[in-house]
């Protein structure tokens, strides 16, 4: 027999199932030529979101001056304008050294993560997540540990049962604020409690707030870097790819603050595989300056009578009609997380709901599960498209709903 050629054992317990069965059904469903309508992933452009001018002007202008590698930490420029950016948000001990300029957030976790870990090292992260954190903390030979967050609080972080998990192999907590997949914006006063469970025991803070723009109903998004002084290791994500509509772009940073002097062998970690990579994508990092600097043409959609706004209000009230489903309000980030009554829909499979209504009504949501949630009543729902698309979308998940019974 030939041998077989086999997938790492470090993928065994690693799991991303927003791009998972589900999906890979509806493009089986779209190539015999239906025509699915995707509300499971945050992508902007295909909902009409287009990048600003000024974006794409800028970039474009610059393509002949990004033709090689750039300094692995990014370019000046872009790093320079990360840093001011962060200078009026209140954060003061931030240098251009601190930052590293990635492809995407994505890339800045798994790197930040594997400098980090040693096998048996854990990592607190929510639940319910934005899975690539807990499955970067595997790859990176740690292991999750998830702390709840409540439905009933608006979905903040419980801090008694992040307290409760702190071990001494625990290195740091992930915050995802505004959250994704529930549409939270954390409250001054959890997002100080994190911050004095790190400071008691000495963790690193992995704050994800790629979604820091998108904030509905005067929300008060608070970047934790302003709560953690020099005290706390703070790594601050995020990027262009949603408050600007280019996901596709592939720029995002971490910036670093807190004590470095206590952390200059991670960091020095950091450095190394940030050098490996040799550098994030060129072109892309020359459109950061002009988005952070500019307009923020952001605030014409979050704010009232704006096309994001708008979609939010309907896909929120629209659902909490539907008989069997309840749904907390998004105020942030482009997410609902809506639950459903188990026992009306006789659900015991989250996965199997989603197909069931992938292949009824071809439309396509992620399950709640694959948000390492450890109940399966609840599915996350893209409050992307426009009114006109969306409003239709929800009368046929009300449609599908009122006759549901999942079968055993």
């Amino acid at each position: 027999m030939p041998k077989k050629v086999t997938q790492s054992e470090k993928l065994s317990n690693v799991r991303y199932d927003v791009r998972g069965p589900v999906l890979e059904q509806a493009e089986k469903m779209e190539d015999a030529g239906h025509r699915i309508l995707r509300l499971n992933i945050g992508n902007p452009a295909p909902f009409g979101f287009e990048a600003p001018d000024a974006v794409l002007v800028d970039m474009i202008k610059n393509l002949p001056y990004a033709q090689g590698y750039s300094d692995s930490r990014g370019i000046f420029s872009a790093r320079t304008a990360v840093v001011q950016y962060y200078q009026t948000k209140g954060v003061r001990n931030l240098d251009v050294d601190d930052v590293f300029l990635g492809n995407g957030v994505s890339e800045m976790i798994t790197l930040t993560l594997q400098a980090l870990c040693d096998p048996g090292d854990e990592i607190l992260v929510p639940s319910p997540d934005y899975p690539l954190w807990t499955g970067a903390t595997t790859l990176s030979g740690g292991t999750a540990v998830h702390y709840n967050c409540v439905e009933e609080d608006g979905w903040n972080p419980d801090l008694e049962d992040i307290r409760s998990k702190v071990t001494d192999r625990t290195r740091g907590i992930v915050v995802i604020n505004p959250n994704n997949p529930t549409g939270a914006v954390y409250s001054r006063e959890t997002l100080q409690g994190i911050v004095d469970i790190a400071k008691e025991h000495e963790l690193v803070l992995f704050s994800d707030e790629i979604y820091e723009k998108i904030t509905y109903d005067d929300a008060e998004m608070i970047n934790l870097a302003t709560l953690t002084g020099e005290d706390v290791l703070c790594l601050t994500f995020s990027g262009l790819s949603k408050a600007y509509r280019v996901a596709g772009y592939r720029a995002g940073w971490v910036a670093i603050t807190g004590p470095s002097w206590k952390a200059e062998s991670y960091l020095e970690g950091i450095k190394l595989l940030a050098n490996m990579r040799m550098c994030a994508n060129v072109p892309a990092q020359h459109a950061i300056q002009t988005a952070l600097g500019g307009y923020q043409s952001i605030n014409d959609l979050i704010l009232p009578g704006g096309r994001l706004k708008a979609q939010r209000d309907l896909a929120y009230e629209r659902l909490n009609q539907i008989d069997g489903v309840t749904c907390e309000p998004a105020v942030g980030a482009l997410y609902l997380f809506p639950k459903l009554d188990v026992e009306k829909f006789n659900i015991t499979d989250d996965e199997r709901f989603a197909l069931d209504l992938l292949k009824e009504q071809k439309i396509l949501v992620s399950h709640g599960s694959a948000f390492n949630f450890d109940t399966p009543d609840h599915f996350r729902l893209v409050f992307l498209p426009s009114v006109e698309q969306l409003e239709p979308a929800l009368d046929r998940i009300e449609e599908f709903l009122g006759g549901y019974k999942q079968v055993q």
